[in-house]
């Protein structure tokens, strides 16, 4: 890439994007060129600023969410490349940040050095994982059978809400027959026979919040 790589920061708290500002501009390649509050403005931004990377959160106050705003910017013909930083590492947010067309996924723990490689790394079209990232989808690819998938993930996340069988069939459009089979298969993988077991072992493994 030749030029300064021209960055959305998108986050709902001010104090974080400038933070984010105050450490980016220290990069003589780097240029800033908006921020967002919300999911829907990092699309509005995205689609409307010439921008090489949107620096994505996750979660916002109300609205969309970091990896629905995430599709709907990479789905546009030239659109940047989405880097996550965020503060969840959960499987549930990690595969669907990655599902939905993220370049790279970075914690905002994160050292300065690593953010900034990340960003040039993302911004050549390349992925840009945290070692902790990459180690869990490593773990995922190396055992595929013991691993939930993302929609067994995203049933077990709406279990841990509170929702009842009915009540998750309707939000995801599947039969109760169906919620009941990735059930079956939930406790298979995770060894529980129980919906509370099943959400209380999924959060001390890291795949649900």
């Amino acid at each position: 890439m030749s030029g300064r790589i021209r960055l959305v920061l998108a986050d709902d708290h001010p104090v974080v994007r400038t933070g984010l500002r105050a450490l980016l501009d220290t990069e003589p390649d780097f240029e800033v060129v908006a921020e967002a509050a919300s999911a829907e403005d990092a699309v509005r931004l995205a689609a409307g600023t010439e921008v090489d990377v949107v620096l994505m959160d996750l979660q916002f106050g109300t609205g969309m969410h970091g990896a629905e705003a995430t599709a709907a910017i990479v789905e546009r013909p030239e659109a940047p490349r989405v880097l996550v930083l965020t503060t969840y590492d959960t499987d549930a947010d990690i595969l669907a940040a990655i599902e939905a067309g993220a370049t790279g996924y970075l914690l905002k723990d994160a050292p300065p050095e690593e953010l900034a490689n990340a960003v040039r790394t993302a911004a050549a079209g390349r992925s840009a994982l945290a070692p902790a990232i990459a180690h869990r989808l490593m773990d995922r690819m190396r055992a595929p059978a013991a691993a939930l998938s993302s929609r067994e993930i995203e049933v077990l996340g709406l279990v841990a809400e509170g929702l009842s069988n009915q009540e998750i069939s309707k939000r995801l459009f599947l039969s109760q027959s169906t919620v009941k089979s990735h059930l079956v298969h939930i406790y298979d993988k995770l060894g529980v026979e129980s919906r509370t077991s099943a959400v209380a072992k999924a959060k001390s493994r890291g795949l649900i919040r």
